[in-house]
């Protein structure tokens, strides 16, 4: 499978501290500074590496890419001024922003887009997001060391003039490219600092809204400053966002509690205690919980069993009982996030695949164990040892062991990195996990979805034929793009049952009133600063 960080629901955690001087009747605060508390590390800037919230947030808050979501999360040109299209939509011309700079005063120009890009694909960066270049001309030949990393589709015409060459039209490119694996890297500053680009604040320079200072590469705060070479500063009313790494819930509703954040992360333990209070928000995101299922073992390699167990889980109870927000998943694609020419949602086109149904769970059921030969069966799930992951783990074992009589489920929790190891190599039976996906189209979730060994395990044509056609085929046609799409996961979900989803995932907040302009991306998980002004 293509390396994919599959992303925990973890919520950014985000305060807002006024410092307000005596002035004038009607004057703005003399200093705007929004305290935040983040749950986890940084673990690089350097964009062609890194594979995590907190890194993807610090990145999206201090670079800038040829695209921007604005306030309605539609993607919008940057660091571009000007795009044009060839005839077969395959070649793209961007025409940079002549007034972008870096932080230490050099111009962004089109090379240092070049080099950043061949920088992500190149197979011995081992980047955790080069299966995003799959769109690119070359980039899944280049990441698999087929071809060289210089016949990557981009090309510098110019110092502000870039080529960027597809190697099937896209509908959702703009989406695709505001990405932090698309941003640019300034070239002298990449070539000075090399294998130690990016791996402390100090070791690369910034082209978005704020810069990143005192980070060290492993301490547990950093502050991000206005950037005041950024084209745009004006529209920027924060000074500064300091952020400190807190890693207990309890701990950040205290801080806020006490005045001090203005902004913090409510997980499923306590949204319970905080839902009716006036400061609580929610938000349903399109990140996927879900199990993926082992084929290449007897037990889960069985059709009936795998349509048994991901029709057998109760999965409004789970959010309700469990997870206290997001909502029951309806089929793998997220409803409410991808929408066709017509504004129709994609999850009503495709209608709702695999949702809890006890009678039919136990009808495959009994086909499976008659097949296999067994009245007991036991089935191993793997989770990732965090808490969250081992309540919905311990929730699946107890629903599916009460719904499907002569089922045991065995639970095994490891650490993350571990269980990702370990799902790679085949070492499971069935396992849960969480997805975010890059960009707003049914393909990002149907190929790649955290949908563990798909290409090496699921061989079935009639999937892959729908999704190479959705791929070229149809790829300038959307209305029979779509129906290929929707086939392609009828197929894969319904059908084969080769992942089995759970639901969407929801965030939950606190935010005092005083903070205006706050937003999360559209994917629910990165907070975005540059709009924030302090009342």
């Amino acid at each position: 499978m293509h390396k994919k960080k599959i992303a925990s629901v973890t919520l950014l955690a985000t305060a807002a501290l006024l410092t307000a001087c005596g002035q004038n009747k009607g004057a703005s605060s003399s200093k705007q500074v929004m305290k935040t508390a983040v749950t986890g590390e940084i673990s690089t800037l350097d964009s062609s590496k890194y594979g995590d919230t907190i890194s993807s947030e610090t990145l999206q808050n201090s670079m800038e890419g040829l695209y921007r979501f604005d306030k309605k999360g539609q993607a919008r040109l940057a660091g571009a001024v000007k795009v044009t299209k060839s005839k077969d939509q395959k070649v793209y011309t961007f025409t940079l922003r002549k007034n972008a700079k870096w932080s230490n005063g050099d111009p962004v120009t089109a090379q240092d887009y070049v080099i950043a890009w061949r920088r992500t694909v190149d197979p011995k960066n081992d980047s955790l997001d080069s299966d995003s270049y799959q769109v690119i001309k070359n980039g899944t030949d280049i990441v698999a060391g087929k071809k060289k990393v210089s016949s990557l589709g981009i090309k510098a015409l110019g110092k502000y003039k870039l080529q960027v060459t597809l190697e099937n039209p896209i509908q959702y490119l703009p989406d695709l490219l505001t990405g932090a694996q698309f941003y640019p890297q300034d070239t002298k500053i990449v070539k000075k600092y090399g294998s130690s680009y990016g791996t402390s604040s100090s070791k690369l320079v910034y082209n978005g809204p704020f810069t990143v200072s005192q980070w060290t590469g492993s301490n547990l705060k950093w502050t991000l400053k206005k950037n005041k070479t950024y084209w745009n500063a004006k529209s920027v009313s924060l000074s500064a966002v300091k952020v400190q790494v807190i890693k207990t819930t309890s701990t950040g509703l205290n801080l806020y509690k006490g005045g001090q954040l203005d902004y913090a992360p409510v997980d499923s333990d306590y949204v319970k205690q905080y839902e009716k209070n006036a400061d609580y928000h929610t938000k349903t995101t399109p990140t996927n919980g879900y199990m993926v299922f082992n084929l290449k073992r007897k037990t889960t390699g069985n059709v009936h069993v795998r349509r048994a167990i991901s029709l057998g889980v109760n999965k409004q109870e789970l959010v309700k009982t469990v997870l206290h927000s997001g909502k029951a998943a309806q089929g793998f694609v997220a409803s409410d996030f991808i929408y066709d020419e017509n504004g129709k949602d994609y999850r009503t086109s495709a209608g709702k695949l695999m949702t809890y149904n006890l009678k039919q769970a136990q009808k495959e059921w009994a086909l499976a164990k008659k097949q296999l030969g067994k009245s007991k069966i036991t089935i191993e799930l793997l989770t990732s040892d965090m808490d969250a992951s081992k309540r919905v783990g311990e929730y699946l074992q107890s629903n599916l062991m009460k719904n499907l009589p002569g089922l045991t489920v065995k639970l095994r929790s490891i650490p993350l990195k571990s269980r990702l190891a370990d799902t790679s190599k085949h070492n499971f039976d069935m396992v849960y996990g969480t997805w975010q996906p890059s960009f707003q189209d049914p393909i990002d979730y149907l190929t790649i979805g955290g949908l563990f060994n798909l290409e090496s395990d699921y061989k079935n044509s009639t999937f892959w034929k729908e999704i190479n056609q959705a791929k070229s085929t149809y790829a300038t046609q959307p209305a029979k793009r779509q129906a290929s799409l929707i086939a392609a996961e009828k197929q894969l979900i319904q059908k084969d049952a080769f992942a089995a989803p759970l639901y969407q995932a929801g965030v939950s907040y606190l935010l005092k009133s005083k903070v205006t302009g706050f937003r999360l991306s559209p994917y629910g998980t990165v907070a975005y600063y540059w709009d924030v002004k302090i009342k």
